[in-house]
């Protein structure tokens, strides 16, 4: 299954439908902290509705106790956030992606592994520039307007999860509805 990896998301109202989004596939969400608000705000709860049951939601301190709970093995836990990911990712053998709109890789022309993580920054920076110079051949990007800075968090990510899904075949997924009225 797809992986999303907030790091240090700043808006709550994003979090809280990209937990919806999440709810919806079956992508799992990580949330690395800090965080720009509370997790009792309630433009948080609003916008993940009543979808958090069902989400597979979890939280982490920092990058280095994301990399030892879902990497214990592998986990490079050094102070240089950057050169941990990149060498816990190198260890691992696990496919992850940074999305970036400085890369040069269309995020569509990257084949998804079952299971794989994509990296997403705060909404104010993206991620930060150094993570990114290390594990350059691994950030993907979303075609858009040259004069356009980026896209909304929560649509960039339900981007990237739908990609993900259309590649294997929207497995697990209900993909036709019907009228309930007629």
């Amino acid at each position: 299954m797809i992986n999303v990896v907030l790091v240090y998301p700043e808006i709550p109202n994003n979090t809280g439908n990209i937990v919806r989004t999440c709810a919806a596939t079956g992508a799992h969400l990580h949330i690395i902290e800090p965080c720009g608000f509370s997790w009792e705000d309630k433009y948080l709860k609003r916008s993940g509705l009543d979808y958090w049951d069902l989400a597979d939601v979890k939280r982490y301190e920092n990058m280095q106790s994301f990399l030892k709970a879902n990497f214990n093995e592998f986990a490079d836990t050094e102070d240089n956030v950057a050169l941990a990911v990149k060498n816990t990712k190198l260890n691992s053998k696990a496919q992850f992606f940074f999305a970036s709109t400085k890369s040069a890789h269309n995020f569509t022309e990257v084949n998804y592994d079952e299971e794989c993580w994509v990296f997403f920054g705060r909404e104010t920076k993206g991620l930060d520039e150094e993570l990114l110079h290390e594990n350059y051949e691994d950030c993907v990007r979303i075609p858009m307007r040259a004069e356009a800075r980026s896209l909304n968090l929560a649509n960039s990510v339900a981007l990237f999860i739908y990609e993900y899904h259309r590649q294997h075949g929207f497995e697990g997924l209900k993909e036709k509805g019907r009228l309930t009225k007629y």
